[in-house]
């Protein structure tokens, strides 16, 4: 299995993952030519996707979704609240595969486990995507770390979890007070030291690799994320096995 982070922030989402001759994106929070430009980049094709999962209903993570099912006829993957969110927002019908957080289901060949993950969206979801030889974990957009969700990615051999916000940066910055307590809320994004409690809960020798994702660009750094990853790593004693990646463009090709 490989993959790419397209795109990762709030300024949008996009995954690339591919294994044994499939290829499907999760989520697409981009436009659709950027999809197909960053897709051009790593030498894939816009028609070769054979589904688009989505995590959860915010633009950041769907607005591509209109152009890539009317335009590619994409297979669209979602829960039913994140559906009805989309549909609504867009005033748009699509054809949907729904799925319900605690199942899995199959693109090709791949399996996705979807879990419950606590966002202020209609039903947001993390997935853990395999294909027989390896897992890979997605755990973004979540305010706080349930036993649930740390269940569910141990045992992954790569990761791509948010390392949203530094908390001293965000209390110190010029955003307004509702928006700091809603990123801070059990609802809104992982904290760097949050998301390395669930390294810690994860962490072990199968673990590979850690792309720390939907970093803030005002409230923190990749230096300062990638440093308490890697920390906490070192203290879990598998530093020398698992590396740390954040988002860089043109955007590399991570083999799990």
């Amino acid at each position: 299995m490989k993959f790419c982070v397209l795109a990762s922030g709030s300024s949008g989402n996009c995954i690339y993952i591919e294994s044994k001759g499939t290829r499907v994106l999760v989520d697409a929070g981009i436009s659709r030519k950027s999809i197909k430009d960053k897709l051009a980049e790593i030498g894939v094709e816009l028609d070769s996707i054979k589904g688009l999962c989505i995590t959860h209903d915010h633009s950041d993570h769907t607005a591509g979704i209109p152009v890539l099912a009317e335009r590619h006829h994409v297979p669209l993957y979602a829960t039913g609240g994140t559906c009805s969110v989309v549909e609504s927002n867009v005033k748009k019908h699509f054809a949907w595969n729904i799925f319900e957080p605690g199942c899995s289901f199959e693109i090709g060949a791949l399996t996705f486990e979807a879990f419950s993950v606590p966002h202020d969206a209609g039903d947001p979801v993390g997935f853990v995507i395999s294909d027989q030889d390896c897992r890979l974990g997605i755990a973004t957009d979540m305010g706080e770390v349930p036993d649930l969700v740390t269940h569910h990615l141990r045992g992954c051999n790569a990761l791509i979890i948010e390392f949203n916000h530094d908390r001293e940066l965000l209390l110190n910055s010029s955003r307004p007070w509702m928006l700091k307590q809603r990123i801070l809320g059990r609802k809104g994004h992982l904290s760097n030291d949050q998301a390395c409690e669930l390294l810690k809960g994860v962490a072990g020798e199968q673990l590979r690799t850690v792309f720390l994702a939907h970093i803030s660009a005002e409230c923190n750094t990749p230096v300062i994320a990638h440093k308490c990853a890697q920390a906490t790593l070192t203290s879990c004693g598998v530093c020398g096995n698992t590396r740390v990646c954040v988002p860089t463009w043109p955007c590399p090709i991570i083999e799990v």
